[in-house]
């Protein structure tokens, strides 16, 4: 960790962990016996940790990995039958996601996504709402919402035209084939690919060379990228996402979509 400040923090919450030792903090996805899929306690913990790290003004840069085998498994696949059946509630649960990936996208500092293991569905969102993404090459990347029976949200979209483009997106989700993290090099959507043994120290040399640089012009740089990359986009983003998932669970398809794919677990 480096230590460029005078002090060390840390906030403890259910299903990540979140510090910062001087100029750079971390946020780490908790769930390892469950690959760290998301839960909606996950995506309010994520939200609150993206607001804490907006008050810790020191803070120049934040990794985001996962805690064990896998960054994260997307949303918990068990937390789907337990979500509420009413419209209204089911619709507020589902506006989460995009709530959290926004939350994630506009922090003052700079993000790393951290990436090794299985990178899935919510997962890719949490990805490409950082800023710059170093991952193993062992990492493997699937968006699966399709074959579940539902539509990727949470402004995923949006996002992966920014960063992939619309042709490569549209294979990607509508096929929910997996995909390499050599190939997402190749696109544009990973910064950095490296031997699992190196990942650590490629993740900690970015975040030093980060720190390294004065403050003020690294952090105008982000916020002149994000607003272009709005702007290209229109601003589409997750407004729907709530409306979509109470008519998409309500369907027959989405019942047998997702018994089936339980199946290939």
């Amino acid at each position: 960790m480096i230590k460029g400040g005078q002090y060390c923090l840390r906030m403890e919450l259910s299903t990540i962990r979140a510090g910062a030792d001087g100029h750079v903090g971390y946020i780490v996805l908790n769930r390892p016996n469950r690959l760290n899929a998301i839960t909606v306690q996950m995506l309010d913990d994520l939200i609150a940790a993206a607001r804490w790290f907006d008050e810790q003004l020191d803070v120049r840069v934040v990794t985001v990995e996962g805690e064990g085998r896998a960054f994260c498994a997307g949303y918990d696949i068990d937390a789907f039958t337990q979500m509420s059946e009413e419209a209204v509630e089911l619709r507020v649960q589902a506006a989460k996601g995009g709530a959290m990936a926004d939350a994630l996208e506009s922090m003052r500092a700079v993000t790393v996504a951290k990436l090794d293991g299985w990178v899935v569905g919510g997962g890719v969102v949490i990805a490409s709402a950082c800023d710059l993404r170093v991952a193993s090459n062992a990492t493997r990347f699937k968006i699966p919402e399709v074959q579940l029976g539902i539509a990727l949200n949470w402004g995923g979209i949006p996002r992966l035209i920014r960063e992939i483009g619309p042709a490569l997106t549209r294979e990607l989700v509508m096929t929910c084939r997996e995909f390499s993290p050599e190939e997402a090099r190749n696109v544009g959507f990973l910064n950095r690919v490296v031997a699992p043994e190196d990942l650590d120290a490629a993740v900690e040399e970015l975040a030093e060379t980060l720190v390294s640089m004065p403050a003020v012009p690294v952090l105008a740089t982000k916020d002149q990228v994000n607003a272009v990359t709005r702007a290209m986009s229109a601003r589409v983003g997750h407004y729907m996402d709530g409306d979509g998932m109470v008519a998409t669970m309500s369907s027959k398809e989405y019942k047998e979509a997702f018994e089936e794919y339980r199946k290939t677990l």
